[in-house]
């Protein structure tokens, strides 16, 4: 089993990995940093510690509604995408260790699609 890099659990919820293959585990925040563990495979976790984050990345549908993913973009390791029971309830934990200018709403869709066809400005 692999050790914690937390101290104190503040918050631990149903998640899900969405690296490739979508795997099923838990979500941990606390005092140090992220977590992600899965229970069935003990090599399947992440440890990521809040001097780590650059930017959460959260995925917004029907203005707010629905959370369907967040992401954890790191300042080395690249970005790990999650899913959770109640994101909400993740990320506001989340809010307590990263600041809110660090907490982006990512690309919709038709964003991304559109997005090299824009013209650029010239200054």
């Amino acid at each position: 089993m692999v050790e914690s890099i937390n101290t104190k659990s503040e918050l631990v919820e149903r998640g899900t990995s969405l690296q490739g293959i979508p795997t099923y585990g838990s979500i941990m925040i606390g005092d140090k940093g992220f977590e992600y563990y899965n229970e069935k495979n003990v090599r399947d976790f992440y440890q990521i510690p809040w001097t780590e984050i650059e930017y959460v990345l959260v995925s917004v549908n029907f203005g707010g509604r629905w959370i369907p993913r967040f992401a954890i973009q790191t300042k080395k390791n690249g970005t790990y995408s999650f899913a959770s029971k109640d994101p909400k309830r993740v990320l506001r934990q989340i809010r307590e260790h990263i600041p809110a200018d660090r907490i982006r709403k990512s690309l919709t869709f038709l964003q991304v699609l559109t997005r090299p066809f824009r013209k650029k400005k010239h200054s």
